[in-house]
């Protein structure tokens, strides 16, 4: 029996693609609108509407912002909770003063805490290559990412993670404290590299050399924060939020986990080095203080509240900490470090998403009006014991 079919007709034919969603036109669309915002926040409303004093401030604060930028990437794409960025970050700042003190010295001569102290004759041979910008600048940003490159290699690839991962950058902070704190007469000891006058041939003190300064913390701000969005957004992105998810299933599916890993720590790490670098010509100053196991907590405190998990998240939280430190330090200088403490656990314990998870969570309410709010969804605290039911009649 043979079956006589018609003529083909355009409902037979298979159905076109549908095209794409305009999901990531609009997104560009956003962050174009969002980067404009921040501009003109930055460079117009923060410069007219604050003082020299607060404009400097911020400057600092914004120096923060950079380092939660690469936390943010690490930590709340890659779930790496790094505790040791401060590593990173000081390495960064003491590249940039060594070579901005050298040049205050002039050519040939000492530092001045190097004839203070009075312990040495001649400039060490480790200090001699950043008297050129050329090598101080690169160095800044190369030498925490050649360092996170070896530490990440040695501890990824032997599937070091967790809360191990954490520990372990934090012994490295406390570490690297402990040996500029030893090198008194190279590295300046507990008072680090102070008294920074100038920034490649103009003088710090002028306000308007320091407009500058801020200025360019700004600039540089903007461009990590593109850069983060441009790399979240590609294919290494989601590889990289795989990882997080299961790294056993990438690793079946042909991938190295721990090179992406690696990637996203070296990253972190070269934001945290320019963090640093910009950080001593906007406050004059860098010792182990700034940059040992404390401050490395204070920049994930930052970057949990904001939200890790956002672009912007990182941001605003570290701003809005590093602020409430300086105004809260100076009303209660006794108890911010348990206010600080505070606030970082109720943010984990009630709003693990930061305060970023508010929006979504008002667009999940009005979506569910009769769905029961956060603090009713909690459930209740289990005791050691366990029940035993009698046995079935």
């Amino acid at each position: 029996m043979t079956t006589v079919t018609g003529p083909a007709t355009a409902a037979d034919e298979p159905a076109a693609p549908a095209p794409p969603p305009a999901r990531r036109t609009g997104g560009r669309a956003r962050a174009a609108l969002g980067f404009a915002a921040g501009a003109a926040l930055l460079f117009g409303a923060a410069p007219l509407l604050l003082s020299d004093f607060r404009l400097a401030l911020l400057a600092k604060y914004l120096c923060v912002a950079m380092v939660a930028v690469g936390i943010g990437i690490a930590w709340g794409r890659g779930g790496m909770l790094t505790l040791g960025q401060g590593v990173f970050f000081g390495l960064g700042g003491y590249a940039m003063a060594m070579h901005l003190k050298l040049a205050d010295a002039g050519p040939g001569a000492l530092p001045d805490f190097m004839q203070l102290y009075g312990q040495l004759d001649e400039l060490p041979w480790w200090w001699r290559p950043f008297a050129s910008p050329w090598f101080a600048l690169p160095a800044t940003v190369l030498l925490p990412m050649v360092v996170a490159f070896g530490l990440g290699s040695l501890v990824f690839r032997r599937r070091v993670r967790g809360a191990y991962f954490a520990i372990l950058s934090q012994a490295l902070a406390a570490a690297m404290v402990i040996l500029l704190v030893g090198q008194q007469g190279t590295t300046g000891g507990t008072n680090g590299l102070t008294d920074i006058q100038g920034f490649f041939g103009y003088d710090l003190d002028d306000p308007v050399n320091q407009r500058t300064v801020y200025f360019l913390i700004a600039a540089a701000l903007l461009g990590l924060l593109a850069l983060a969005r441009q790399l979240i957004q590609s294919r290494y992105g989601e590889l990289l939020v795989a990882v997080r998810d299961g790294e056993e299933r990438v690793r079946f599916l042909g991938y190295d986990p721990a090179t992406v890993k690696v990637v996203a720590y070296v990253v972190a790490a070269g934001m945290a080095g320019l963090a640093g670098a910009l950080f001593v010509p906007a406050v004059g100053i860098i010792s182990p203080a700034l940059i040992g196991i404390v401050p490395s907590i204070e920049f994930v405190i930052g970057v949990a509240v904001g939200g890790r998990a956002t672009l912007l998240g990182p941001v605003l939280g570290a701003v809005a900490v590093a602020w409430a430190r300086t105004a809260l330090s100076e009303r209660f200088p006794g108890t911010w470090t348990y206010l600080q403490g505070l606030l970082f656990v109720l943010v984990v314990a009630f709003l693990p998403g930061g305060l970023a998870s508010l929006w979504a969570l008002r667009r999940t309410r009005r979506a569910a009006p009769d769905r029961p709010p956060w603090w009713r969804r909690i459930p209740p605290a289990r005791s050691g014991r366990t029940r035993t039911e009698a046995p079935a009649a």
